[in-house]
């Protein structure tokens, strides 16, 4: 593994003056004819020493250098950035004072790291540049604090996976205990750091693995040996306030974290599985400010079709996709929008993910009997102007909602469907008579989630044709970009051929995913007279998409296609979110 890109080795080669320019330039082809990173080269073959190399390094970045090799470090101190970020950002605390903590790195420039450490520890941190070998010295330390927690955690548990009712008090000495307290924090805050929306703990027949949900996709973070389990599940049920010794049935709880930098409230999910009890945390951030509709990713024309639709005094907006796509969030956007002293919004959410001041939010609790359903038809006693239900699931509730628009009432809802134009008839499939179906709807948007293009790793191409090819039996390419240029979001001379595309290679600063971040493709039908009487006259699905088009409505693959050629998003996350 290299560290430095051959360009910064070259510099700091000759800024440090460690080669003659005849022998640098002698060392960069040769390791170019091997296809070699420089730095690997240059130590594989010995021609430098490490310390050498990057003691260079640091002094071009003007840091001090600080190898490492023989550096113990109190655990106190090791334990203020956990051992999953120290790993996988290459940073690591080494010493502190009243006034500084120091920090060895291998990564100079991810100030974001270093403000992060700054924020966790309270002060002002020191950096260091180190050698691989004097890092790999710290996070073996890690490594043996660790390995003797978990032995320590075996100890207490007997290592035994069977628990009984008895062991409940047992179980209640484990959840407290330092070392389980902190493998916890530490999935925790890594998560955190990562922008995680979901952790999942998974019980297998030898270890525990963890995996962190990251811009829409799972990825495995840490196995962990399985005689852990037992305190993890243990700690989370305490912080949820759940039962200790209930192995059998699922249950589901809420704590919240916080710290100077971050709020968290935290759902949890626990399901009993063949190897025990499998854990899933919702990470849900109070600090975050309401998202605008611009920032969601909607283009000029269908963002101009939802402000002027949410502005009306009554009727159906819906929201439509399937789970995990944005709903909720487009949602909440509208609402921080809508939410002005002037107005009474009211919600039934199941769950309540995000508080927002000045909306009387409410969660259904469907063992009690407080369903959607019941709830709406409190709401519409509680004098609303807007209503929001978390989700249209049954012909009792889409009753309900399309009545209470009928009334008077501006409702916001979402549905399940793949996309604008089949929310239509869904709702008549549910038993709604048609014509009322035609006079409370105002816009219907459908929505996906697409990964950005990492910034910092983003590299053009242009497509091989065996890639024009597969797209065009996927897509109707052609109709795409007709209707683009007719739009004026290309020009009329682009094809497939001759544009160029981006995707990431993969970097720290994305955790070589090639992506981070994500935003909405989206596609918004506005119920105009001429669609209000095809659904009164109950047309067919595909007489209402020729209406669309005849009213321009982006679809979610031209939405997708544009996103991908002006270098956002890549054309494989378009097929991923469109197609697959």
């Amino acid at each position: 593994m290299s560290y430095f890109k051959d360009e910064i080795i070259k510099k700091a080669i000759k800024e440090g003056k460690l080669a003659d320019s005849k022998t640098a330039r002698k060392w960069g082809f040769e390791a170019k004819k091997k296809k070699m990173p420089l730095e690997n080269y240059l130590l594989d073959s010995k021609l430098l020493s490490e310390d050498a190399l990057f003691e260079a390094i640091a002094d071009y970045f003007k840091l001090p250098y600080n190898d490492l090799k023989n550096q113990i470090v109190r655990k106190d101190i090791l334990y203020i950035v956990p051992p999953g970020i120290a790993a996988t950002y290459l940073t690591a605390p080494v010493d502190k004072t009243v006034d500084e903590l120091k920090l060895a790195t291998l990564d100079p420039t991810n100030l974001q790291i270093f403000e992060f450490i700054e924020r966790k520890s309270g002060l002002p941190a020191k950096i260091y540049l180190t050698s691989p070998t004097g890092l790999e010295n710290i996070l073996k330390q890690y490594r043996s604090t660790l390995k003797a927690e978990i032995e320590s955690i075996s100890a207490l548990t007997g290592g035994a996976e069977e628990k009984t009712e008895e062991d409940s008090e047992k179980l209640k000495k484990l959840a407290e205990d330092l070392p389980v307290v902190r493998i916890v924090d530490s999935i925790l805050e890594h998560a955190i750091y990562e922008n995680a929306s979901d952790i999942h703990v998974e019980p297998s027949e030898q270890e525990v693995n963890i995996r962190y949900r990251v811009d829409g996709i799972l990825r495995n973070v840490m196995n962990l040996p399985k005689t852990v389990h037992a305190g993890i599940v243990a700690r989370i049920k305490i912080l949820s306030n759940l039962k200790l010794d209930e192995h059998r049935l699922p249950q589901d709880g809420r704590f919240k974290i916080s710290a100077k930098e971050y709020h968290y409230s935290i759902r949890v999910s626990i399901l009993p599985t063949f190897d025990g009890e499998k854990i899933v945390l919702r990470l849900l951030p109070e600090t975050t400010k309401p998202i605008t509709l611009e920032a969601l990713g909607f283009l000029p024309k269908p963002l101009e079709i939802v402000k002027k639709n949410i502005k009306r005094p009554h009727g159906i907006q819906l929201i439509t996709g399937p789970t995990g796509s944005g709903k909720t969030t487009t949602l909440y956007a509208i609402m921080g929008i809508l939410n002005t002293p002037k107005v009474n919004i009211s919600t039934v959410e199941d769950p309540i993910e995000y508080k927002m001041p000045g909306i009387n939010q409410s969660q259904v609790i469907p063992k009690i009997g407080f369903t959607f359903a019941t709830g709406l038809r409190a709401l519409l006693r509680q004098d609303p102007n807007i209503i929001m239900v978390g989700e249209i699931r049954d012909n009792e509730t889409a009753d309900i909602a399309i009545n209470a628009a009928m009334t008077g009432h501006l409702v916001l809802s979402t549905l399940h469907t793949n996309d604008a134009v089949t929310s239509l008839p869904r709702l008549i499939d549910m038993g709604i008579p048609s014509f009322l179906v035609a006079y409370t709807c105002n816009m219907i948007v459908a929505q996906r989630l697409v990964r950005k293009v990492c910034k910092n790793c983003s590299k053009p191409y242009k497509l091989a044709s065996e890639q024009i090819g597969e797209l065009e039996r996927l897509f109707n390419v052609e109709k795409i970009f007709k209707h683009l240029k007719k739009l004026g979001l290309i020009k009329a001379v682009d094809t497939l051929k001759n544009l160029t595309f981006y995707k990431g290679e993969g970097c720290r600063n994305c955790g070589n995913e090639g992506y981070k971040g994500r935003l909405g493709l989206f596609e918004v039908l506005e119920v105009t007279p001429e669609v209000s009487n095809l659904i009164h006259g109950q047309a067919t699905t595909d007489k209402l998409h020729e209406a669309a088009e005849k009213q321009d409505m982006i679809t979610l693959a031209e939405d997708g296609f544009y996103k991908a050629i002006k270098g956002i998003t890549s054309i494989e996350e378009v097929i991923r979110v469109t197609r697959e």
